[in-house]
């Protein structure tokens, strides 16, 4: 599937960089000279260029900016209409540390995925990766306790979940469907955890990571 990610951060390249061999990707941003640097960095034919031209690129959007710029980002990529029928895929987390509460902003009750969803109401949203720092998606693959990392995502268009679903597995994680997209508000408030503990101290490793059913012992 052809992928843009709209962003250059730590994120847009570990996630760019487990996706580059199998699939075309288009870097993009309002710096068109870092979006160049990534591409080069990624090589394998990673083209770059406007927020506009990666929507024209893409099946799937990855919106790798803070999440301050999320809205302005997809007003560059030409809006409601040119995102129609695209999957957007979510990773932000709308939570400002810096103001020491950790607490994930709402969107008139909802989450930013559910906010996203209002803007672009002809794309497909889904909510994933927003789980952990960037430095845990690039293990090769994410393990902990000698368990791949349970990736959750949530939305409400079945083949757009199934295409990240996709995408998750290829980083090296178990995907898991939350369920429709109004349970992105769980994903940002349980992020936001993360983001507290990290930011008291904790290993930038640090994750919350389920035990499956499957994978419980039986007694």
């Amino acid at each position: 599937m052809k992928i843009a990610l709209i962003g250059y951060g730590n994120m847009a390249e570990v996630l760019g960089s487990k996706w580059v061999k199998k699939h075309p990707l288009y870097i993009s941003g309002r710096n068109l000279e870092k979006a160049q640097a990534l591409a080069n960095k990624l090589g394998n034919g990673t083209e770059c260029g406007s927020e506009a031209d990666a929507s024209s690129f893409a099946e799937v959007i990855v919106l790798a900016t803070q999440h301050k710029a999320v809205f302005e980002a997809m007003d560059a990529a030409g809006g409601p209409d040119a995102l129609a029928g695209k999957v957007l895929l979510d990773i932000n987390n709308p939570v400002d540390a810096a103001d020491g509460e950790f607490l994930p902003k709402h969107y008139d009750e909802g989450s930013l995925a559910e906010a996203i969803a209002k803007y672009a109401p002809a794309a497909h949203v889904v909510k994933a990766f927003n789980m952990c720092q960037a430095q845990v998606w690039q293990m090769e693959p994410p393990l902990f306790d000698g368990r791949p990392l349970v990736t959750l995502y949530c939305g409400d268009n079945p083949e757009a979940k199934q295409k990240v679903a996709a995408l998750i597995e290829e980083v090296g994680c178990e995907p898991e469907d939350l369920g429709e997209l109004k349970y992105a508000r769980l994903l940002e408030a349980a992020a936001a955890i993360v983001i507290k503990f990290l930011f008291s101290g904790h290993d930038v490793h640090t994750v919350l990571n389920l035990i499956k059913p499957e994978s419980r012992a039986i007694s």
